[in-house]
């Protein structure tokens, strides 16, 4: 299945589609290289464009616009942020599994957390205009809920224990995100990473 198809798919029937991804035997290495790489870059790509052309709203001082060096390096730190941030989350996902009842696997987890993770990616076309960039948040809350359907599919977790699992599983995550879009944004000069990572 190619990417297009995989991402219609997850976003208009995340239901029927989990299935079909629990099934497939796509190895962590196939799963970087063919889809959270290319998705993981569309934010990070949009937000590089929006600081340079639109600048950033910045509250007291006004509209700060970044120079092509400058968020170059964000940029950079920000891709690497996602793409550490995507297994990060993987980890969390698998090694909280048994205490839910669900199976530890990393590869499911990194495939749960990747195509849950979609929504936000594609919705990162609004960072090309910063002030648009919060509407983000809207995909965010559909990635949860597609984040909920696979839970029970990619984990194996009984249905009693999905919601709690969800819960902590998503707070946990983004306690580590925070942490983890704190450092990299410091690290490449911007205070934040938000638009670009995963879950």
């Amino acid at each position: 299945m190619n990417l297009q198809e995989r991402v219609t798919r997850i976003l208009k029937q995340p239901k029927q589609e989990w299935p079909v991804i629990e099934a497939e035997p796509t190895d962590i290495a196939t799963l970087y290289k063919s889809y959270i790489v290319p998705l993981a870059a569309i934010p990070v790509v949009c937000n590089f464009i929006g600081r340079v052309v639109f600048g950033m709203p910045v509250p007291f001082v006004g509209r700060y616009r970044f120079g092509v060096g400058e968020a170059l390096r964000a940029a950079v730190f920000e891709y690497i942020g996602a793409l550490v941030g995507a297994f990060v989350a993987a980890f969390i996902v698998s090694k909280l599994a048994p205490t839910f009842g669900s199976r530890d696997d990393q590869r499911q987890a990194l495939k749960l957390v990747a195509y849950s993770s979609t929504a936000v990616w594609i919705a990162g076309v609004l960072n090309l205009v910063p002030a648009l960039s919060v509407l983000v948040i809207f995909a965010a809350v559909y990635c949860v809920y597609v984040y909920y359907l696979g839970v029970p599919v990619m984990m194996k977790t009984p249905p009693d224990k999905v919601i709690a699992y969800m819960v902590v599983s998503v707070l946990v995550v983004i306690v580590v995100y925070f942490v983890l879009a704190l450092i990299m944004g410091v690290a490449g000069g911007v205070g934040g990473m938000m638009s670009g990572g995963a879950l």
